[in-house]
């Protein structure tokens, strides 16, 4: 499928630097099959730190999954030297702070929010 890039936009007050901290950091998105159109009704997350690996010895991926409705296997991959900060001279301007490699699976929606370990 190719490579997808997820942009933000935000105004930044008295905070100077906008950024994922470690592999361990939770991209909540809703994904859709890009077989059958099928868009997750929940958040799912990736992180980097996640490698599971692909039929056929294919390589490996952030997540893959099997499609409830139409039960292809997709993947996404975090492709980590593309991950960026977003920093007060980006205050109010669309910058791209990540990129995925989707085979199948497409991120359709972004949500920022923090896991609170108990």
């Amino acid at each position: 499928m190719g490579k997808i890039a997820l942009q933000l936009k935000a105004t930044l007050e008295n905070v100077t630097n906008l950024r994922p901290v470690g592999e361990d950091f939770r991209w909540y998105l809703k994904m859709k099959c890009g077989s059958c159109g099928e868009i997750s009704e929940k958040w799912q997350y990736i992180r980097q730190m996640d490698s599971v690996a692909l039929k056929g010895g294919r390589g490996s991926a952030s997540m893959v999954q099997k499609c409830k409705l139409c039960a292809r296997e997709n993947s996404i991959d975090i492709l980590s030297s593309t991950i960026k900060s977003y920093n007060a001279e980006d205050n109010e301007k669309f910058k791209t702070i990540v990129e995925f490699e989707c085979r199948g699976l497409e991120p359709v929606d972004f949500q920022p929010q923090v896991c609170l370990s108990s």
